[in-house]
């Protein structure tokens, strides 16, 4: 079964609570874009992604976003089944953000496992101590880091993700991503054109001197 390949410590259960466990994991499939968790209160299970990737972000009262991490193949989601897991509630959202399919494990179904079997508690615990890191590298970068080193980063990263040095992006999902105003992006974009760093089009935006970035990036 190709669930077993997905979850690391499949083999590690017991027969019955692998039965249990894959009998309970429903396999879906999501178009990008498809919001799949909104809000403290909306405990939908968990997700292990199979293909694809989400977008974990937090949303101000003003609408402005910030991404704090996302999640590719093999990658498990504990925010949406935060409402069982103590201590851990934050309001943020859960973004398809290339078309994804992704087994959804009830939540119930989850704790109960995690009561029964020790390796699967403390693959949960190192989940998130990995997405505790991930937020707080966020937090650092945004409190000490110049927005123009903060952007040369993502682009970077973001080349890496596609592997294209020609990205399919506008200066608004940027924004969403960096939790910066459009105008900051548009500015700073702009600025890089100018540097020759890259080239702005449409929709597009295209890495000219990935070693340069680089060198700022890294300050």
């Amino acid at each position: 079964m190709e669930f077993a390949e997905y979850f690391p410590v499949w083999d590690k259960l017991t027969p019955s609570q692998q039965q249990a466990l894959a009998g309970a994991a429903a396999l879906r499939t999501v178009k990008k874009g498809t919001v799949l968790h909104n809000g403290g209160a909306d405990c939908i299970g968990f997700l292990l992604v199979h293909t694809g990737q989400l977008r974990v972000y937090i949303l101000s009262d003003e609408g402005r976003e910030v991404t704090l991490y996302r999640l590719f193949p093999r990658d498990l989601c504990l925010l949406s089944a935060s409402c069982i897991l103590r201590g851990l509630q934050y309001d943020v959202t859960i973004e398809a953000e290339k078309d994804t399919e992704l087994w959804q494990i009830p939540a119930q179904r989850y704790k109960q496992l995690m009561e029964e079997s020790a390796p699967v508690a403390n693959y949960t615990n190192e989940v998130m101590a990995a997405r505790f890191s991930d937020v707080m590298w966020l937090i650092e970068q945004i409190l000490w880091k110049s927005f123009d080193k903060r952007l040369a980063s993502f682009l970077l990263e973001e080349s890496t993700l596609e592997n294209s040095t020609t990205l399919k992006t506008t200066h608004e999902t940027i924004g969403h991503h960096l939790g910066s105003p459009r105008e900051v992006v548009t500015r700073m974009l702009r600025y890089f054109q100018d540097e020759g760093l890259v080239k702005l089009s449409r929709g597009t935006v295209e890495l000219l001197d990935p070693a340069r970035l680089q060198t700022l990036a890294e300050g």
